[in-house]
């Protein structure tokens, strides 16, 4: 069993929202590992960070990738940094995974000021463009496609996917 589709990229991307619509189109089940974590561990992603660390949270976020992908066969998304991890990464290798791509400026539109979001604290603007230059070539290795999301809808990004993956 696998996912019939995963879904990756920065906080803002979308991945939440598309994921959405794409099972809802496909008529299967959709799975976060963030709300999976928050669900396992009874803690918002927020406190595990801030009591934890980022450690404890990105060793959490690979068992819950784990599980997802052994169980899951509808649409996937994971959290922005999952696939910093290389034991997520090589997870990945067999299935579909779909980079959603988002410039700076409609990141930074979409999260607003970052409540909830550890890696904002601080100058928002600045963290989310340091985060995409760091994660964009990790989501680009792993990505069997990547969609633009810029300057479009929710519904626009996920008819591409679905013409991506009949």
């Amino acid at each position: 069993m696998a996912p019939r589709v995963v879904l990756v990229g920065p906080m803002g991307a979308g991945k939440t929202t598309v994921a959405g619509l794409l099972a809802q189109a496909w008529g299967v089940a959709v799975r976060d590992t963030d709300a999976d974590i928050e669900t396992t561990t009874g803690r918002e992603i927020s406190d595990i960070f801030v009591e934890s660390g980022e450690d404890v949270f990105r060793e959490l976020e690979v068992a819950a990738v784990a599980t997802a992908l052994a169980e899951h066969d509808g649409v996937l998304a994971l959290g922005g940094g999952a696939v910093l991890r290389p034991e997520t990464r090589a997870l990945l290798a067999d299935v579909p995974v779909v980079f959603l791509r988002v410039g700076l400026s409609d990141a930074v539109k979409r999260v607003g000021l970052g409540v909830g979001r550890p890696l904002l604290l601080g100058n928002v603007r600045s963290r989310i463009k340091a985060l995409l230059d760091e994660r964009t070539p990790v989501y680009e290795s792993v990505a069997t496609h990547v969609v633009e999301t810029d300057d479009r809808t929710p519904e626009e990004v996920a008819d591409e996917i679905r013409g991506l993956l009949p």
